[in-house]
This record gives C-alpha cells, structure tokens and sequence, in this order.
C-alpha cells in the first residue's frame, strides 16, 4: 500500500514538474527534484497542454462577450505568451537563425545559443504568429482549435526525444533533465491520452480532427525530424520548440 501511495505521490510531483517545465504557473507542492522525475515529466506534456488549451478556449469564450472575435483571439494569443514565457516560440527564433544563418554545426549551435535574434528568427515569428492568429479566425470552431491544438503539438517533441540523439553541449542546455532517457512506456502513454482527447473532440464537434492531428504530430516529427538529423546531427531544446509551433500551425490549418 506504501509503495502505491508513494508512486502515485511521484506521479504528481512530475505531473507538476512538467507544468513548472512548460509556463509560468507557480508551483503549488514540494517537488523532490532528481533525474528519474526531470526524465519522466515529458509524459505529462501533451496533458499540460489540454490544461493550457482549456484555459484558453474559456478566456476566447468570455472576450467574446466583449470584444470582436480578432481582438479575442489576439488577447488569447498575449495570454498564452504570458503564460508560456513564449517558450516554444523563442525556440523557433532561435532554431530559424540558427539553420538559416549558421554554415557548421558549430557555427549552427553558436547562433543557437546566441540570446539576440536575427532577421531569420525576426521573420519566423512574426509570421508564425500572424499566421496563428488568421487561422484561428478562420476556424470552423475557435475555441475547439484553441483548445485541441495546444495538447496535439506538445505530443511532437517527444517523438524527437525519442527517436532522435540529443546534440547540444549538456553542461550548458535547459533541456538536459528532460532529454534524457525518455521512457518509451511513457511515450505511448502520451500517445494514447492524445488520442484520446482528439477522438473525442473528433467525434463531438469535427471529424478532420483526427487526420489532421495525426499528420501534425507524426507529419511533423518526420519531416521536422528528418531535417535536423541531416542539419545538425540530432536535436536541441531550441529545435523542440520549434516543431511544437510547427505542429500547432498544422493543426489550425486542418480546422481552417
């Protein structure tokens, strides 16, 4: 009975570390921090990001008792980069510089890392999130795609840190603890919950759903995935990032 009651006890401490991971919310338990929890915690990304989705889809609902729908959806967009640090997106600027403006891989992992952004990163984000928000205007059903997209895309970087070698320099990168040795019992754990919540959006509000996620996810990490081996070997906590912000502009195209 102890070891049950210790194991579901380890079991939230990682649930929360992957909240303390991936935004800003403050941590509300004690957390004993150690390898076997920072390696576990990637598990509890795509069900972070349902909590973030949700969060959004009912602040996207009350705005627009208020406001237009684009206004709406441009507060969501500042609340998810509040609530986020805009983590994922610093990533895409990075990754972007780096790839576009780096020759070496050294030169690649030195621009990476560099905290400045260039006109490449500058470029990418702007039209990422100029495309995000477009696309959510242009959603059948705003607050299903709000909701759903945040939980679908955070499923990607754990097909990466699966099947893929981490390359950056482990004494300096954030995203060591999570990179390392991820599970894969935990991974179809995390698949099967995203199917999951996509099958029952799917079957309640829109039937593409389920393809579109499934070539977000899977599309993605292959293509995305495919590019950084040949790029730079592997990936890095950057480039994780980044094909979070890929797959999630995939599947507001689906919903478009």
């Amino acid at each position: 009975m102890s070891d049950g009651r210790s194991r579901i006890q380890e079991e939230w401490q990682t649930f929360w570390l992957a909240i303390s991971f991936l935004t800003r919310i403050p941590m509300l338990i004690k957390i004993d921090y150690s390898q076997r929890l920072m390696n576990n915690c990637s598990m509890y990304f795509p069900l972070v990001g349902l909590l973030l989705g949700l969060i959004y889809a009912g602040a996207y609902v009350l705005l627009t008792y208020t406001f237009s729908p684009l206004v709406s959806v441009l507060l969501v967009m500042v609340l998810h980069l509040w609530l986020t640090g805009a983590f994922h997106e610093d990533g895409l600027a990075d990754s972007v510089d780096a790839l576009g403006g780096g020759y070496t891989l050294d030169d690649k992992l030195r621009i990476m890392k560099d905290s400045r952004i260039g006109a490449y990163g500058t470029i990418a984000l702007v039209m990422a999130l100029a495309l995000k928000a477009a696309l959510l205007i242009d959603s059948r059903l705003t607050w299903l795609a709000l909701m759903v997209a945040p939980c679908v895309s955070r499923l990607t970087p754990l097909l990466l840190m699966r099947f893929l070698p981490y390359i950056t320099a482990p004494d300096t990168s954030k995203t060591k603890p999570v990179a390392s040795g991820f599970p894969t019992q935990r991974l179809l754990l995390a698949i099967l919950f995203t199917a999951f919540v996509v099958v029952i959006a799917a079957a309640g509000w829109d039937p593409d759903l389920f393809l579109t996620s499934v070539i977000a996810t899977f599309g993605v990490a292959c293509l995305w995935g495919g590019y950084l081996k040949t790029q730079l070997g592997g990936y890095t906590g950057d480039t994780l990032g980044a094909c979070v912000v890929l797959s999630e502009l995939i599947v507001l195209v689906g919903l478009a």
